[in-house]
């Protein structure tokens, strides 16, 4: 299982969907177990995030992240689309 680490803007957008937190924890512990779960839709971005991928919470919520290294990731932000900006 890969283990998290939580950049601050991470944290402090997460206090924004609170709403949403036990749907949150549920889709990181599954992005945990299988960073490609087909549920998740895990992609890679483009552009200038290439260096970052993104996936699913709902249908509008994404949560974009980094390969730190084969055992780390790095949750970097969580929002809707306009996470990506």
């Amino acid at each position: 299982m890969l283990e998290v680490f939580y950049y601050p803007e991470f944290i402090k957008s997460a206090e924004k969907y609170r709403e949403h937190q036990d749907l949150v924890k549920k889709k990181i512990n599954l992005f945990l177990q299988d960073p490609f779960n087909k549920s998740l839709k895990t992609h890679k971005l483009s552009g200038k995030l290439s260096s970052y991928w993104s996936f699913s919470i709902n249908y509008h919520l994404r949560i974009m992240f980094e390969f730190i290294d084969k055992k780390t990731v790095g949750l970097v932000d969580i929002g809707t689309h306009g996470i990506y900006r």
